[in-house]
């Protein structure tokens, strides 16, 4: 009598490694996404060429385990019963660190460097922004980034092949010729898949960035200025293919100029933020009609500015931008130390056009948080002046 015995192979067990390194990934991209606020800041990469790896610091992911008992005591955890909620069961000895004098007794945390491509980091970063109060308008088709087989051909690559149909195309001859059956493949049998471009319609959008290059535009002005606008850039150019960027600089007199130079362009001279809002709105109402475009005006500034008469003339400008655009936003950059808002930001606290966004930036830390003010999408019924 022979005896048949059934094995069961944990496959499961084959794809262990692979398991392991996609939950180590996606551990990495959730400490990656939990600290944006502090890595879309780094200097490191906005300086970088776009193109390259880069490091991001994160804590340590310490993976669960069991902590076995070195007293080999007689329980296993359970307590010695009578507790409620509530009740404090322990509590961590020594010194906290960065309180008290002296240094302290607790260990440290432990941080590696986590490699991201610059684009991966991106989507991270633009994932849930959008240009706020985005109407159809001036709708254009373009390319779409997959392609779509939707035609088949008598020649191609191979490894656009359609099986199914060769075969269909071979029993059909073979049936016309009396040899009824799936045999003899010859090449008028053989059938390729083609892609087709597929267009799909995209609104179309502007998005006008100022920046002041006045001499009073520090460091740390210059560089708050420069990150926002390279993620805001990015951003834009990741998510959609229909916008195009207007670059403006300014100090008493505003400029168009391309993105390299908007970039690197030094500070020097006074302030006279009208120049850009001025100038601003001619190219606007020139090339960019509200019936046919999305239009979005981003300044960012120190807030100082020549005097309240240029104050007034900017509020009167951008009251005279909000009736032509989606979102008017203004961004102010005041270094740690000044609390108060500059006489401009005091000027625009008179609008009360919930499409003018206005925000203040005193760290790096804050230039995401003012990403996410100015890209969250916002839907509303378009306003009668935009109609």
């Amino acid at each position: 009598m022979m005896t048949v015995t059934l094995t069961q192979n944990d496959w499961s067990l084959h794809r262990k490694g692979p398991i392991d390194m996609a939950r180590h990934n996606q551990k990495v991209r959730e400490a990656i996404k939990g600290n944006l606020a502090g890595i879309v800041g780094e200097e490191a990469i906005i300086t970088s060429d776009g193109k390259q790896v880069v490091k991001v610091p994160i804590r340590s992911l310490d993976l669960p385990r069991f902590r076995y008992d070195r007293d080999r005591s007689d329980q296993v955890g359970q307590g010695s019963g009578g507790s409620k909620p509530g009740d404090v069961i322990g509590q961590q000895g020594g010194q906290a660190p960065g309180k008290g004098a002296g240094a302290g007794e607790l260990p440290g945390v432990d941080y590696y460097e986590a490699e991201i491509t610059l684009d991966d980091l991106a989507a991270l970063v633009c994932e849930d922004l959008g240009l706020p109060f985005l109407e159809e308008r001036g709708k254009r088709n373009v390319v779409a980034d997959h392609a779509v087989f939707k035609d088949i051909r008598r020649a191609g690559p191979m490894a656009n092949l359609d099986k199914r149909r060769t075969i269909l195309e071979n029993v059909r001859r073979n049936a016309r010729d009396g040899q009824p059956g799936f045999h003899g493949i010859a090449r008028d049998d053989l059938r390729f898949k083609t892609w087709v471009d597929e267009l799909t319609p995209e609104s179309s959008a502007v998005v006008v960035a100022m920046r002041d290059v006045s001499g009073s535009m520090g460091e740390f002005e210059k560089y708050i200025t420069r990150s926002f606008y390279f993620w805001m850039v990015r951003f834009l150019r990741t998510r959609y293919r229909n916008v195009e960027i207007v670059f403006i600089t300014h100090h008493t007199e505003a400029k168009e100029v391309d993105e390299d130079t908007f970039f690197k362009l030094g500070e020097s001279g006074g302030t006279k933020v009208s120049s850009a809002y001025q100038l601003c709105y001619d190219i606007v109402s020139q090339r960019y009609p509200a019936q046919e475009w999305n239009v979005y005006p981003f300044h960012f500034s120190d807030g100082d500015n020549w005097g309240e008469v240029d104050n007034q003339r900017c509020l009167e400008l951008v009251r005279k931008l909000l009736g032509c655009s989606n979102v008017f936003g203004y961004g102010e950059i005041q270094e740690r130390g000044r609390r108060s808002p500059s006489t401009l930001m005091s000027a625009f606290q008179a609008i009360t056009d919930p499409h003018f966004i206005g925000v203040t930036i005193g760290s790096k830390e804050d230039v995401f948080p003012a990403l996410r003010r100015f890209f969250s999408q916002r839907e509303a019924a378009v306003p009668e002046r935009l109609r």
